[in-house]
């Protein structure tokens, strides 16, 4: 079957703004959206471009818009659309550097602020960290973002506030500040604390919709809010005479 693939052009040395562009392509069976756009590349238009890597739902880097669902090009199959007529688009709340490829700088600039990786100071034991399976359970679904950017994207704060970490990043800081090895004091990660924090999410959830792993970010958010309120307490509590 023929498929017509609306993708988004647009090259800033020679193009005034982005434009749709039509390709007919004929994908085997089994194709996603990632191994179509592979071949419109290699057989109709080398200058098109796209980010991709691994190609199995690990490294996350070639989340695009498709008939307007935020997802990874390799998760979704052609035929699953149901249409014949499918159009691609890059992230949203990313500028676009050319076709499909986005500035990805904003989000990892957020994900940097948190200093995603654990604090501990001390020795590591000979023979590693013991975690009770219990307190892994709780942060287990955070530890499978992927970095994607979906989530961003979908994000209707972000879209109309560059000062915003975004979810990826809120729900990061979670599963790094409930980990029983991280070390770090609240005040560290106080400045979260605010309307460019966990108190910019306007709550609709699109960030737990987008996930291609079922991160949930808007979960993480909400829980850093309720530990952020007991933080404070003990914080203000603390200062008492």
């Amino acid at each position: 079957m023929k498929y017509i693939f609306k993708i988004l052009r647009y090259d800033p040395e020679k193009d005034e703004k982005p434009h749709f562009q039509e390709f007919i392509h004929e994908p085997c069976p089994a194709d996603t959206v990632m191994e179509a756009m592979k071949d419109i590349r290699d057989q109709q238009d080398p200058t098109l471009s796209f980010r991709y890597s691994c190609r199995e739902a690990i490294c996350g880097s070639c989340a695009v818009v498709i008939n307007g669902h935020t997802t990874l090009a390799c998760l979704q199959s052609v035929a699953a659309l149901g249409t014949t007529e499918i159009v691609i688009e890059p992230l949203p709340n990313l500028e676009i550097q050319k076709d499909l490829y986005v500035d990805m700088d904003p989000f990892w600039e957020a994900l940097e602020k948190i200093e995603p990786y654990i604090h501990n100071e001390g020795e590591v034991p000979e023979n590693g960290h013991e975690i009770d399976e219990a307190e892994m359970d709780k942060i287990y679904q955070f530890i499978s973002c992927i970095l994607c950017a979906c989530c961003y994207s979908a994000c209707p704060v972000a879209s109309r506030d560059g000062r915003y970490l975004g979810p990826a990043a809120l729900a990061k800081l979670y599963r790094l500040v409930q980990d029983p090895r991280d070390q770090r004091d609240y005040t560290s990660w106080r400045q979260v604390n605010a309307e460019d924090g966990v108190w910019g999410c306007d709550t609709v959830f699109k960030c737990n919709d987008v996930c291609p792993k079922e991160v949930r970010p808007a979960d993480g958010i909400l829980a850093l809010r309720r530990k952020i309120f007991v933080s404070e307490l003990k914080h203000i509590f603390k200062r008492k005479p």
